[in-house]
This record gives structure tokens, sequence and C-alpha cells, in this order.
């Protein structure tokens, strides 16, 4: 791109008058856990290059190779810098770093990557606020609060929001902007961040005589909070850019604001940006769970086939664990669902069952390409028939999907529950040709879906609030092992609960590229909470995510007749019971009791502690520690 010389540029009537045509620094603030740089951030890069005449990328903490080629085709500058102080700290250093330069620049526009754009384009924005006589303006701003949320007490003071503040030439210049950034305090976590920085910037500055606005000031909005709870209608009015905020932000506050992720992303696709670029980044940086609930992420979908594009049928192979020959033809029927042309690999644990499955594939008319039986050894059940006798399907580049299934019975939970669970699995997943093949189709739509499978199981069963049970610690650990960085849920994973769902192979990449043996997963009396195969069973999504893979989980409508009126009354039973909205009374619940445990006297202590004498339980715990049996019965938390 060729850059204006200065000789080009016209002169401002004032120094609080920008020309469109400026020269405009934008210094660019970056953190990735993995040192990488997400596809999103080079494409916002881009989106503004055109209004810059100099980029200064500023990474905080590693930079890795793919990171420094993904910034350096569009920075003109790379800062690699200690991970301290967040951006606030990263813009100070990166000021400091530019020195006698910030007098060749006009303004100088200080973001960060907490922001997917351009959505709608820079450049009108550009020229409106080139010609407001002001001296810093901000993309949007957030209204004064009487009751300060962060400390309780005072007031959280009107001001720009810190993500995006261009500041101009008088500003930036004054004694004033050296003094500021000379005597910036240590802001050692999120809220010392926003409470000597972001909330006070705007009223600092205002106060020492310099005139600030919004390009999209929340007074023109229904809330204080616009860019997180009204962002369609900032980027209906223009606004080019979309806070990350509303999709990884606690899902019971969206909700109690009624922000809705899914409709703000239906938005954006309207507008053109590119929705692969969202997925994947938050993928691989947002617990799953809170991204699939806050971007709404269950398909619910009819019988009939509305989408599927037959003229680029995808490869497909169906992947059977049959324990249980008696369940064959059931899981058959399923499968026979797929478009016809699909290879089907049964794998079971003995020749006696594979001769009987050969036999009942054979007395049924052929839907599939290929067949093949394989007799694999039973120890870590489907998991391990997946893993290692699929392994050479999963690493090859034959399938664009495969389906895993097994034959569920669940014998211990009676026959109601086992039933109902395998239909669960079963009818999401395989219902009918029309349905299955609109679950093919989000594959065709989104090339950056890893897996589709059914929401979580429960009705029967105990779930809702312990899912990981005895597996958090050992996944952890594994996915360590695996390289897996995506953060983990809090209370539950998002998992395939049944051990069934359809998936790209290379999405599963990071699980099938270790070399599993059968003795990893230690014997029948090793298959429980925390041994190898139930770990296995919660790590799809989060091994997907890592690749910048998502999921989605995908119901019938007629699952979600059942499951919905089941959960909406469970809910309310809970709710009548605890004070205040839903945020309020999880909090009650979490922080205020804390984990019922077993109903124990000493439990119950421990609730009456939490709930009464904070400032005791606080005295205790420091006393005694969080190791000793008091100091854990005091602190313990769900999850």
């Amino acid at each position: 791109m060729n850059k204006p010389e200065r000789s080009q540029i016209a002169v401002p009537d004032s120094e609080s008058e920008t020309p469109a045509a400026a020269r405009r620094a934008i210094i660019y603030v970056v953190y990735d856990r993995r040192g990488d740089v997400e596809d999103y951030i080079p494409y916002a890069l881009e989106g503004m290059r055109e209004h810059a005449s100099h980029i200064l990328a500023v990474v905080n903490g590693s930079l890795s190779e793919q990171g420094r080629v993904a910034l350096e085709a569009t920075a003109d500058d790379i800062l690699v810098r200690e991970n301290a102080g967040y951006d606030i700290w990263a813009h100070k250093d990166a000021l400091a770093h530019l020195g006698d330069r910030v007098a060749d620049f006009d303004e100088i526009v200080l973001t960060n990557d907490t922001w997917f754009g351009p959505i709608r384009d820079f450049a009108p924005v550009f020229e409106r606020m080139a010609g407001r006589p002001v001296d810093f303006w901000g993309m949007t701003d957030h209204a004064r609060e009487e009751v300060n949320p962060f400390t309780g007490e005072g007031s959280l003071p009107y001001h720009l929001q810190s993500f995006w503040i261009a500041v101009r030439r008088a500003m930036f210049t004054s004694e004033a902007w050296s003094a500021y950034w000379r005597d910036l305090p240590a802001m050692p976590d999120y809220f010392d961040a926003v409470l000597k920085h972001e909330a006070i910037f705007t009223e600092h500055f205002t106060e020492r005589g310099f005139t600030a606005e919004a390009a999209f000031p929340s007074a023109d909005y229904p809330t204080e909070h616009p860019a997180l709870f009204n962002p369609d209608l900032l980027i209906d009015d223009g606004c080019p850019i979309l806070k990350r905020r509303p999709f990884f932000h606690y899902p019971p506050f969206l909700d109690r604001h009624a922000v809705i992720g899914r409709e703000i992303l239906q938005g954006v696709e309207a507008y053109g940006y590119p929705l692969e670029l969202i997925w994947q980044d938050l993928a691989r940086n947002v617990e799953p769970k809170v991204l699939n609930a806050d971007a709404g992420m269950l398909e619910v979908l009819p019988d009939v086939d509305l989408t599927y594009n037959r003229d680029a049928p995808l490869r497909i192979a169906a992947l059977l664990h049959v324990f249980y020959p008696e369940l064959a033809d059931e899981m058959l029927d399923r499968v026979d669902t797929l478009p016809e042309g699909y290879d089907l690999i049964v794998t079971t644990a003995d020749e006696t069952k594979a001769e009987a499955i050969r036999a009942i594939v054979a007395g049924r008319p052929r839907r599939h390409r290929a067949f093949e039986v394989r007799v694999v050894s039973n120890e870590g059940r489907d998991q391990s028939a997946f893993l290692i006798g699929c392994r050479d399907l999963l690493l090859g580049d034959e399938y664009d999907l495969v389906v895993k299934l097994h034959s569920k019975k669940t014998p211990q939970d009676g026959h109601n529950i086992g039933r109902h669970f395998r239909r669960q699995q079963f009818d999401n997943l395989l219902n009918s040709p029309g349905y299955t093949a609109n679950v093919l189709a989000l594959f065709q739509k989104e090339p950056g879906l890893g897996l589709v499978y059914p929401p979580m199981i429960h009705i029967g069963y105990p779930t809702m609030g312990r899912a990981w049970w005895a597996n958090k610690k050992p996944f952890a650990a594994l996915a360590e092992t695996l390289g897996v960085r995506v953060p983990l849920d809090d209370v539950s994973p998002l998992a395939p609960f049944g051990g069934m769902f359809i998936a790209r192979p290379k999405a599963l990449r990071l699980m099938v590229d270790r070399d599993w043996t059968y003795e990893d997963f230690g014997g029948a009396e090793a298959y429980q909470d925390g041994g190898l195969a139930h770990v296995l069973e919660r790590m799809p999504s989060y091994a997907a995510g890592e690749l910048g893979f998502h999921t989605r989980t995908v119901a019938t409508t007629e699952y979600m007749s059942v499951s919905h009126t089941a959960l909406e009354y469970k809910l309310d039973q809970l709710a009548a019971e605890v004070p205040g909205d839903m945020v309020e009374q999880i909090q009650l619940l979490r922080s205020g009791t804390g984990f019922v445990g077993k109903g124990r006297i000493i439990d119950l202590v421990r609730i009456y502690a939490n709930m009464h004498l904070p400032e005791a339980t606080a005295v205790v715990r420091r006393a005694v520690g969080r190791s000793s049996p008091l100091g854990q019965a005091i602190s313990k938390r769900r999850g």
C-alpha cells in the first residue's frame, strides 16, 4: 500500500480537528496464551490499513512463528513485551517505543484485540469523527453509574471504553499526557485495569480541559453499556466493530439482560463478515459450554430435508461398536438414514459376535458402499474401539465425516432410563433421512464445524451441575499432555455424554495422533469416573477447539418438546426456594452456601459460616490453610 507523504496531508483548522486523511498511528495490543495470533486479528488490521500511516502491534507475552508471520503481513512494527499490566501498560510501552516519532502523527488510536471487525466500513466513522472538535474520542462509552459495580460504593464515572480511544496532537503532545503515563500505577489484576485506568481516563483528561466524545454514545441507545447489551443496534448504525465479550461473558448475566448471541451473529453474517473467523477464535479461547450457551449453538432440526446439497456429497464412514449384537438392527436402521454410499465399519469384542453381525448385515437391504467387521479388545469399550480399532481410518484423508455409535444398553440404570438414554442419542443424531440430511448440511455450511452431538442427558440422570464427576483433574492432566489449551468449563463440560457424535476426523486429530494402547485403559475395574475412558468421553470438543473447530449440539423437535418442559419444571422448582433473580440465586448458592455436600453436620456448619460469618471463614482459611480438613470444608465449591 502507498502511504501518503506528510506534504500531502491537509493541515487541520485547529488541533482539535483532524482531517480524514490524517497521519494516524494505530497501536493494537494482542494477547494469546499460546503466543499465536488468531485469524480475526490480521483481518481487523487489514480493515484499518488504509486509515493508518503506521500500525504498531504490541504482543503481551510470547509470540509464535505463526503469530509473527500473521502480524508482519499487516503491521509496520511489532513490539513483544512481558505480559504485565494488561493492554494499558502495553500502550504505555508502545508510546515509549515510538518515542519522538509520535510527533509524526496527527492522531494515535489505542486499541486491542477484544473486538471483531470490520463488520461495517471504518471509513464513515473516521470521516465523521475527523470533523468533530474534540481532543480524544472513543468508539463507544459507558454511562455514569451512581453505585460503582466494581466496588459497591461511590460512583462509576462516565467514560470512553478503553478498547478504542483515539487521541489527537494537542493532547498527546501535552504535559498532562506525559504525566499520566509517567505516573501510571501498577495493574496486577483486571479490576485494577478498570478502576485505575479505564474508568478514570476520560474524567482525568476532561478535568484538565480536554474535550471527548464517543462515535456511538450510549445516550443514543436503550442501555448504559451498548457495546455489551446492544451490539446489534450499534452495528446497524454503522459501528464497524463487535466486542468479543457477548460470546464469553457469564451466560446467566447475559440471560438477565436478554443478550442473544445467536441473533447478534445472524446480523453480523448479514453484513458479510466471515463468521468462520469468529468461530475459530472462540472455539480455541472460550469454555465450550459457555460458548454453546452464549451463542445459542443448539440446532433444533426438522425431519424434512431443507438444506443438504447433494451435488457436493460428503464422504462418510459409520463407525459402530456393537458389543450387543441384538442392537445391531436398530443401529443399522439409524445409519441407513445417511445418504446412500457411506462406508460401514463395525467393531466388536469377539469372532462369535462378528459372525452374528455379518449375518445381520447380509440380511438387510444394502445402502452402504464398503463393509467391514473388526474384532477388537473391549478394554476401554467404545472409546478404545474408536481410537485404536479405527485409528487408521481417522488418520487418513478418505472421509469428510465419521459417525460414531455404539450399542448402548446401560442395564445397570434400569429399563426406562437405559432406553431413554439410547433413544436420546440415536434420535438426535440420526432420526430420519430428512433429519440426518439437515445435520450433515451443517457441516457443508460451516467448514469450521468440528462435531455435532445431542445435548446433555438430564432425564433419568443427575448430570446437571456435576457432569465432570471425578474426571476434571485427570482431564486437565491429559489435556496438557495432548496440547489442548482450551479453557475448561467450570461446573460441567460440553461433551458427548453417551459417547456418540458426528465429526470431522481432522477435528479429532489431537486425540487420534496419540498411539493409544488397550493397556492404557486399565482393565474393566478402571471403567469408571476418573478412568481414561470416561475422561476421553469428555475430550472431543476441547481437542477440536484447540484446532479451531467449534461444536454444535443437535436435537429433534420431538426431543425438545420433552427435554425443555422437563428442564423448565426442574429449574422452576429449584428457583422457588432461593430469593433473587437467576444470577443472584446462583451466586447465593455457590458463594453463599457453597456445595451442600452430603448434608452432614460439618456441611451444615460450613453453609451457615459461609452465609452468616464470611469474615470469620476467611480468617479460618488463612489460619488453617485450604489443605486442612476444616479449611476444605469451609472453602469447598462445586466444579
